[in-house]
């Protein structure tokens, strides 16, 4: 699956380096960018949601097209999301780039969530208010690359939510000096749901990271587990988006996630 979004993601590629060649490559953003790691860090008020604009995907199809990022990005801040990840991969998801610019109205802090592979892709999300991007670990077989691409997107200014989908991953997410940790439950092979992802890897928690469960997250009680697992936030996207009513959905997962208290 992985391979098929890296193919997808070529032509973008190849754009940023003939234009980095021809020399035109975007300035970064000089407007306000605020902090995604202080505002998912899990605090006295208790665990965070990420809440996250997203279209459609592989495993579901099209998901409520008929909202638009700004009718989004209202019903987050108003569900109490804590920051708001936004899918811009084109062809599998139905995303944009140009969503960042729509959602960035509500102020809360933005993760763009693409499957980078190339540094200029940096250079490229700097360019827009998002305040983090996506680092999976499995995109990169060379460790120094992985680690590379953690490092530039600090020196932009931008936070790196590490992604991992099994302790191999997490274990080079460490090594390459990972400070944002995000938990995949997702099965890459069958699309299926693997909890225990969660639950065993959260053993290897530093007190200095910031970690992150994506996927699975459907219900209430889902976030209370993560919160007293130890978890700092929860990403979900399907489960909000295909709700009748996101905004309420949203606020009954800040509602659990909340209720697991301050670490």
């Amino acid at each position: 699956m992985l391979e098929k979004f890296r193919i997808a993601k070529q032509s973008e590629v190849d754009m940023l380096h003939k234009v980095e060649a021809e020399g035109g490559l975007p300035a970064p953003y000089t407007g306000v960018r605020p902090s995604f790691a202080d505002a998912i860090r899990r605090d006295e008020s208790g665990m965070k949601v990420i809440a996250e604009y997203k279209r459609a995907s592989p495993s579901k199809g099209d998901i409520n097209l008929g909202l638009s990022p700004a009718e989004v990005a209202d019903m987050y801040a108003g569900g109490g999301a804590s920051a708001i990840s936004v899918l811009t991969e084109e062809h599998y998801f139905k995303g944009s780039l140009s969503y960042l610019d729509e959602i960035k109205s509500c102020g809360l802090p933005m993760l763009r969530k693409d499957f980078l592979v190339d540094p200029l892709q940096i250079v490229q999300t700097a360019a827009t208010p998002a305040s983090a991007l996506l680092v999976i670990v499995r995109m990169f077989a060379d460790d120094g690359l992985l680690k590379e691409m953690i490092d530039k997107t600090y020196e932009a200014g931008l936070d790196a939510v590490v992604e991992a989908f099994d302790l191999q991953d997490l274990m080079r997410a460490k090594k390459a000096g990972a400070r944002i940790i995000q938990i995949n439950n997702r099965d890459l092979d069958n699309l299926g749901i693997d909890m225990n992802r969660a639950v065993e890897f959260i053993k290897e928690r530093d007190d200095s990271e910031i970690w992150i469960c994506a996927s699975g997250i459907n219900e209430p009680d889902d976030c209370i587990k993560m919160a007293e697992l130890g978890y700092d936030s929860v990403l979900v996207g399907t489960s909000i988006m295909s709700s009748a009513n996101p905004q309420d959905k949203l606020a009954a997962l800040v509602a659990g996630s909340a209720s697991g208290g301050g670490r």
